[in-house]
């Protein structure tokens, strides 16, 4: 469901200029966050007493599956934004909440969208 909503969202979404700006400036720390908490993640995973080529050939599996996350890597190009947004809410690493800074309308799309998909 939420590829379908991407994808229909890539071909409806024009982004205002205000809520382009207030994304360049936020996503940083929120993937700073995200990628905070993955430390903290891995960090347990190499803690546990398991055999410890296990430990690290799991990491390096999590590793290579969590590089693929919008919180880590992102396309920063405008006509994604909104997509991103989506991915960045489906993926836990934001919430609507942290959407506040953004125009009413632009919460408003987010929030129609997130229902849609739950």
């Amino acid at each position: 469901i939420l590829i379908h909503l991407q994808e229909k969202s890539k071909e409806m979404y024009n982004v205002k200029e205000s809520d382009w700006k207030i994304f360049r400036k936020k996503i940083i720390g929120w993937q700073e966050g995200h990628m905070k908490k993955l430390n903290e993640e891995y960090i347990e995973l190499l803690q546990r007493d398991e055999n410890p080529a296990k430990n690290f050939w799991d990491l390096e599996k999590r590793i290579w599956n969590d590089k693929k996350s919008v919180g880590v890597a992102i396309d920063m190009r405008r006509s994604m934004m909104f997509n991103n947004i989506l991915s960045l809410i489906d993926e836990e690493v934001i919430q609507v909440g942290d959407l506040e800074d953004f125009s009413e309308e632009f919460q408003e799309d987010i929030k129609q969208a997130v229902k849609m998909w739950r």
